[in-house]
Protein backbone atom coordinates (compact mmCIF):
# COMPACT_ATOMS: atom_id res chain seq x y z
CA UNK A 1 0.00 0.00 0.00
CA UNK A 2 3.04 2.17 1.15
CA UNK A 3 4.74 1.51 -2.14
CA UNK A 4 1.68 1.83 -4.32
CA UNK A 5 0.94 5.47 -2.96
CA UNK A 6 4.70 6.49 -3.39
CA UNK A 7 4.77 5.40 -7.18
CA UNK A 8 1.27 7.82 -7.56
CA UNK A 9 2.61 10.50 -5.89
CA UNK A 10 5.57 10.26 -7.85
CA UNK A 11 3.97 9.96 -11.30
CA UNK A 12 1.57 13.13 -10.14
CA UNK A 13 4.51 14.95 -9.52
CA UNK A 14 6.06 14.65 -13.03
CA UNK A 15 2.82 15.83 -14.37
CA UNK A 16 2.70 18.65 -12.65
CA UNK A 17 6.92 19.37 -13.49
CA UNK A 18 6.13 18.67 -17.45
CA UNK A 19 3.01 21.16 -17.09
CA UNK A 20 5.20 24.21 -15.47
CA UNK A 21 7.90 23.26 -17.94
CA UNK A 22 5.40 23.95 -20.96
CA UNK A 23 4.18 26.85 -19.44
CA UNK A 24 7.39 28.08 -18.63
CA UNK A 25 8.83 27.45 -22.61
CA UNK A 26 5.63 28.91 -23.80
CA UNK A 27 5.71 32.27 -21.86
CA UNK A 28 10.19 32.29 -22.42
CA UNK A 29 8.58 31.84 -26.70
CA UNK A 30 6.14 34.51 -26.08
CA UNK A 31 8.57 36.80 -24.57
CA UNK A 32 11.56 36.01 -26.89
CA UNK A 33 9.00 36.81 -29.67
CA UNK A 34 7.74 39.85 -28.93
CA UNK A 35 11.30 41.43 -27.72
CA UNK A 36 12.36 40.34 -31.56
CA UNK A 37 9.21 42.37 -32.50
CA UNK A 38 10.40 45.09 -30.44
CA UNK A 39 7.35 44.55 -28.08
CA UNK A 40 8.10 44.99 -24.68
CA UNK A 41 5.89 42.29 -22.46
CA UNK A 42 5.85 44.68 -19.22
CA UNK A 43 4.99 47.57 -20.29
CA UNK A 44 1.40 48.66 -21.47
CA UNK A 45 1.67 50.85 -24.36
CA UNK A 46 -1.01 52.91 -26.95
CA UNK A 47 -1.40 51.82 -30.56
CA UNK A 48 -1.82 54.28 -33.36
CA UNK A 49 -2.45 54.15 -36.54
CA UNK A 50 -1.27 55.83 -39.77
CA UNK A 51 -2.34 55.31 -43.71
CA UNK A 52 0.13 55.77 -46.06
CA UNK A 53 -0.05 55.51 -50.00
CA UNK A 54 3.85 54.19 -49.92
CA UNK A 55 5.97 53.29 -46.74
CA UNK A 56 9.04 52.94 -48.91
CA UNK A 57 10.04 50.03 -47.34
CA UNK A 58 9.93 50.63 -43.73
CA UNK A 59 9.82 47.15 -41.42
CA UNK A 60 8.15 45.77 -38.79
CA UNK A 61 10.05 46.72 -35.60
CA UNK A 62 11.71 50.04 -36.85
CA UNK A 63 11.70 53.12 -33.97
CA UNK A 64 9.48 55.59 -33.64
CA UNK A 65 10.80 58.75 -32.37
CA UNK A 66 10.08 61.81 -31.62
CA UNK A 67 12.46 65.14 -31.77
CA UNK A 68 15.50 62.37 -32.65
CA UNK A 69 14.36 60.24 -29.34
CA UNK A 70 12.94 56.46 -29.50
CA UNK A 71 9.36 56.56 -27.87
CA UNK A 72 8.16 53.05 -29.33
CA UNK A 73 8.36 51.03 -32.84
CA UNK A 74 6.61 49.73 -35.23
CA UNK A 75 4.08 46.89 -34.51
CA UNK A 76 3.28 45.98 -38.24
CA UNK A 77 2.15 47.06 -42.15
CA UNK A 78 -1.19 45.58 -44.28
CA UNK A 79 -2.01 46.57 -47.41
CA UNK A 80 -5.72 47.27 -47.47
CA UNK A 81 -8.39 46.77 -49.85
CA UNK A 82 -9.76 48.03 -52.47
CA UNK A 83 -7.41 51.40 -52.39
CA UNK A 84 -4.09 50.10 -52.12
CA UNK A 85 -3.36 51.91 -49.63
CA UNK A 86 -0.84 50.44 -46.37
CA UNK A 87 -2.10 50.69 -43.01
CA UNK A 88 0.69 51.23 -40.30
CA UNK A 89 0.18 50.22 -36.60
CA UNK A 90 2.84 51.41 -33.99
CA UNK A 91 3.10 51.74 -30.53
CA UNK A 92 4.03 54.50 -28.17
CA UNK A 93 5.04 54.91 -24.72
CA UNK A 94 2.36 56.31 -22.36
CA UNK A 95 5.08 58.68 -21.00
CA UNK A 96 5.01 60.97 -24.34
CA UNK A 97 1.46 62.45 -24.78
CA UNK A 98 1.34 64.89 -27.81
CA UNK A 99 -1.79 66.25 -29.72
CA UNK A 100 -4.37 64.39 -32.01
CA UNK A 101 -3.02 66.75 -34.86
CA UNK A 102 0.50 65.40 -34.57
CA UNK A 103 1.79 63.96 -38.07
CA UNK A 104 3.46 60.86 -38.34
CA UNK A 105 6.09 60.93 -41.18
CA UNK A 106 8.16 58.42 -42.99
CA UNK A 107 11.52 59.59 -43.24
CA UNK A 108 14.81 58.56 -44.62
CA UNK A 109 17.24 57.01 -41.56
CA UNK A 110 20.48 56.77 -43.12
CA UNK A 111 22.21 57.04 -46.99
CA UNK A 112 21.95 53.68 -47.34
CA UNK A 113 17.71 54.41 -47.74
CA UNK A 114 16.70 52.54 -44.44
CA UNK A 115 13.06 54.04 -43.55
CA UNK A 116 11.81 55.33 -39.95
CA UNK A 117 8.92 56.69 -38.21
CA UNK A 118 8.58 59.73 -36.19
CA UNK A 119 6.25 61.71 -34.91
CA UNK A 120 6.36 65.35 -35.17
CA UNK A 121 4.12 67.07 -32.32
CA UNK A 122 1.97 69.38 -31.92
CA UNK A 123 1.47 70.75 -28.69
CA UNK A 124 -1.94 73.01 -29.07
CA UNK A 125 -4.73 73.09 -27.67
CA UNK A 126 -6.27 70.31 -29.30
CA UNK A 127 -7.28 67.16 -27.29
CA UNK A 128 -4.62 64.62 -26.85
CA UNK A 129 -4.18 61.47 -28.93
CA UNK A 130 -5.96 58.43 -27.38
CA UNK A 131 -4.69 54.51 -28.26
CA UNK A 132 -6.38 53.54 -31.06
CA UNK A 133 -6.34 56.80 -32.95
CA UNK A 134 -5.41 57.16 -36.54
CA UNK A 135 -2.97 60.57 -37.31
CA UNK A 136 -2.40 62.35 -40.12
CA UNK A 137 0.85 61.23 -41.89
CA UNK A 138 3.90 61.77 -44.51
CA UNK A 139 6.49 61.09 -46.27
CA UNK A 140 9.51 63.10 -46.14
CA UNK A 141 11.52 63.08 -49.70
CA UNK A 142 14.74 60.83 -49.47
CA UNK A 143 18.29 62.09 -50.29
CA UNK A 144 17.76 59.72 -54.31
CA UNK A 145 14.41 62.15 -54.27
CA UNK A 146 16.38 65.31 -53.54
CA UNK A 147 19.17 64.64 -55.68
CA UNK A 148 16.36 63.61 -58.65
CA UNK A 149 14.74 66.89 -58.13
CA UNK A 150 17.82 69.05 -58.48
CA UNK A 151 19.27 67.27 -61.15
CA UNK A 152 15.65 67.01 -63.13
CA UNK A 153 16.68 70.71 -64.55
CA UNK A 154 20.11 69.59 -65.24
CA UNK A 155 19.22 66.82 -67.34
CA UNK A 156 16.95 68.90 -69.43
CA UNK A 157 19.61 71.82 -70.16
CA UNK A 158 22.21 68.97 -71.09
CA UNK A 159 19.37 67.41 -72.87
CA UNK A 160 18.62 70.61 -74.99
CA UNK A 161 22.42 71.42 -75.25
CA UNK A 162 22.74 67.85 -76.83
CA UNK A 163 19.72 68.39 -79.37
CA UNK A 164 21.02 71.74 -80.20
CA UNK A 165 24.57 70.55 -80.80
CA UNK A 166 23.33 67.93 -83.00
CA UNK A 167 21.90 70.81 -85.23
CA UNK A 168 24.65 72.29 -85.58
CA UNK A 169 26.64 69.50 -86.39
CA UNK A 170 24.01 68.27 -89.29
CA UNK A 171 24.40 72.39 -90.44
CA UNK A 172 28.34 72.27 -90.30
CA UNK A 173 28.04 68.78 -92.27
CA UNK A 174 25.48 70.17 -94.78
CA UNK A 175 27.63 73.58 -95.00
CA UNK A 176 31.12 72.07 -95.62
CA UNK A 177 31.03 70.31 -99.10
CA UNK A 178 34.04 69.15 -100.31
CA UNK A 179 35.33 71.77 -102.00
CA UNK A 180 35.59 73.86 -98.62
CA UNK A 181 37.07 70.84 -96.33
CA UNK A 182 39.72 71.12 -99.13
CA UNK A 183 39.95 75.42 -98.38
CA UNK A 184 39.91 74.53 -94.56
CA UNK A 185 42.88 71.60 -94.54
CA UNK A 186 44.60 74.17 -96.56
CA UNK A 187 44.17 76.75 -93.88
CA UNK A 188 45.05 74.28 -91.09
CA UNK A 189 48.30 73.22 -93.20
CA UNK A 190 49.11 76.96 -93.85
CA UNK A 191 48.43 77.87 -90.44
CA UNK A 192 51.08 74.50 -88.93
CA UNK A 193 53.45 75.96 -91.77
CA UNK A 194 53.21 79.83 -89.93
CA UNK A 195 53.56 78.31 -86.68
CA UNK A 196 56.85 76.50 -87.50
CA UNK A 197 58.23 79.70 -89.38
CA UNK A 198 57.58 81.67 -85.89
CA UNK A 199 59.32 79.03 -84.54
CA UNK A 200 61.91 79.09 -86.27
CA UNK A 201 62.50 82.78 -86.14
CA UNK A 202 62.11 82.93 -82.35
CA UNK A 203 64.80 80.80 -82.21
CA UNK A 204 67.08 83.20 -84.38
CA UNK A 205 66.12 86.10 -82.37
CA UNK A 206 67.21 83.81 -79.68
CA UNK A 207 70.60 83.23 -80.79
CA UNK A 208 70.93 86.94 -81.74
CA UNK A 209 70.35 87.85 -78.31
CA UNK A 210 72.58 85.39 -77.09
CA UNK A 211 75.31 86.37 -79.30
CA UNK A 212 75.17 89.95 -79.02
CA UNK A 213 74.92 89.62 -75.09
CA UNK A 214 78.80 91.15 -74.82
CA UNK A 215 77.71 93.99 -77.04
CA UNK A 216 75.28 94.89 -74.62
CA UNK A 217 77.18 94.06 -71.55
CA UNK A 218 79.46 97.00 -72.91
CA UNK A 219 76.57 99.54 -74.11
CA UNK A 220 75.40 98.78 -69.95
CA UNK A 221 78.81 99.55 -69.29
CA UNK A 222 79.30 102.89 -71.34
CA UNK A 223 76.07 104.19 -70.10
CA UNK A 224 76.85 103.76 -66.62
CA UNK A 225 80.27 105.11 -67.14
CA UNK A 226 77.79 108.04 -68.77
CA UNK A 227 76.17 108.27 -65.53
CA UNK A 228 79.11 108.54 -63.37
CA UNK A 229 80.43 111.43 -65.07
CA UNK A 230 76.83 112.96 -65.28
CA UNK A 231 76.94 112.61 -61.13
CA UNK A 232 81.03 114.02 -61.37
CA UNK A 233 79.62 117.10 -63.75
CA UNK A 234 75.97 117.80 -61.10
CA UNK A 235 78.53 117.74 -58.10
CA UNK A 236 80.78 120.21 -59.95
CA UNK A 237 78.21 122.29 -60.50
CA UNK A 238 76.88 121.74 -56.88
CA UNK A 239 80.76 123.16 -55.52
CA UNK A 240 80.91 125.96 -57.94
CA UNK A 241 80.55 130.03 -57.17
CA UNK A 242 77.27 130.15 -58.39
CA UNK A 243 76.14 132.57 -55.91
CA UNK A 244 78.99 135.08 -56.67
CA UNK A 245 78.17 133.99 -60.02
CA UNK A 246 74.43 135.31 -59.69
CA UNK A 247 75.48 138.42 -58.28
CA UNK A 248 77.62 139.68 -61.08
CA UNK A 249 74.76 138.96 -63.80
CA UNK A 250 72.27 140.69 -61.53
CA UNK A 251 74.47 143.43 -61.21
CA UNK A 252 74.80 143.28 -64.91
CA UNK A 253 71.44 143.40 -65.84
CA UNK A 254 70.97 146.16 -63.53
CA UNK A 255 73.39 148.41 -65.42
CA UNK A 256 71.79 147.62 -68.64
CA UNK A 257 68.59 148.58 -67.43
CA UNK A 258 69.86 151.84 -66.52
CA UNK A 259 71.21 152.19 -69.23
CA UNK A 260 68.16 151.40 -71.44
CA UNK A 261 66.79 153.79 -68.94
CA UNK A 262 68.75 156.46 -69.97
CA UNK A 263 68.60 156.17 -73.99
CA UNK A 264 64.70 156.24 -73.40
CA UNK A 265 64.96 159.31 -71.64
CA UNK A 266 66.91 161.14 -74.21
CA UNK A 267 70.55 161.23 -71.89
CA UNK A 268 73.77 161.33 -73.48
CA UNK A 269 74.51 160.97 -77.35
CA UNK A 270 73.19 157.73 -77.75
CA UNK A 271 70.36 159.01 -76.42
CA UNK A 272 70.01 162.03 -78.33
CA UNK A 273 70.48 160.48 -81.59
CA UNK A 274 67.67 157.83 -80.57
CA UNK A 275 65.23 160.71 -79.12
CA UNK A 276 66.15 163.89 -81.39
CA UNK A 277 64.79 164.39 -85.04
CA UNK A 278 66.95 167.65 -85.33
CA UNK A 279 69.88 165.73 -85.02
CA UNK A 280 68.79 162.62 -87.45
CA UNK A 281 67.60 165.51 -89.64
CA UNK A 282 70.79 167.61 -89.46
CA UNK A 283 72.61 164.39 -90.30
CA UNK A 284 70.27 163.44 -93.45
CA UNK A 285 71.11 166.95 -94.37
CA UNK A 286 74.60 166.63 -94.03
CA UNK A 287 74.61 163.28 -96.11
CA UNK A 288 72.53 164.72 -99.23
CA UNK A 289 75.39 167.79 -99.55
CA UNK A 290 78.45 165.37 -99.37
CA UNK A 291 76.61 163.19 -102.24
CA UNK A 292 75.68 166.01 -104.51
CA UNK A 293 79.25 167.43 -103.96
CA UNK A 294 80.33 164.31 -105.11
CA UNK A 295 78.14 163.97 -108.02
CA UNK A 296 79.39 167.63 -108.97
CA UNK A 297 83.00 166.75 -108.74
CA UNK A 298 82.38 163.87 -110.40
CA UNK A 299 80.26 166.23 -113.54
CA UNK A 300 82.90 168.90 -112.94
CA UNK A 301 85.91 168.09 -112.63
CA UNK A 302 87.59 171.00 -114.11
CA UNK A 303 85.98 173.09 -111.44
CA UNK A 304 88.19 171.77 -108.62
CA UNK A 305 91.45 170.75 -110.62
CA UNK A 306 93.02 173.67 -112.08
CA UNK A 307 96.01 173.52 -114.73
CA UNK A 308 97.28 176.47 -116.85
CA UNK A 309 100.48 177.65 -117.97
CA UNK A 310 98.76 180.93 -118.68
CA UNK A 311 97.10 181.23 -115.80
CA UNK A 312 93.38 180.99 -116.55
CA UNK A 313 90.48 183.00 -115.18
CA UNK A 314 88.69 181.35 -112.21
CA UNK A 315 85.20 180.40 -113.07
CA UNK A 316 82.06 181.57 -110.97
CA UNK A 317 80.97 178.34 -109.29
CA UNK A 318 77.34 177.48 -110.25
CA UNK A 319 75.05 175.31 -107.62
CA UNK A 320 74.24 171.63 -109.21
CA UNK A 321 71.18 171.13 -109.91
CA UNK A 322 69.16 168.50 -107.37
CA UNK A 323 67.53 167.01 -110.00
CA UNK A 324 70.54 165.47 -111.58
Amino acid sequence: MYFWKNTLILKFSNEIKTALLFIFGVSLFFIGFSYLKSNDVFVSDRLFYGVYDNTEGLLNGTPVTINGYEVGAVENSKLMYPDGKILVTFRVENDFPFSKSSIAQIYESGLIGGKALAIIPAFDDEAKAQSGDTLQTAVAPGLTDLVNEKLSPLQEKIESMIVHADSVLISFKNVMDAERQEALRQSIDQFSETTAALTTLTNALSSSINDSDGALNNTFDALARASENAAAITDSLQQAPLAATLRMLEHCATNLSDITSKVSAGEGTLGKLVQSDSLVNALNETNTQVQLLLQDMRLNPKRYVHFSLFGKKNKVYEKPDKSE
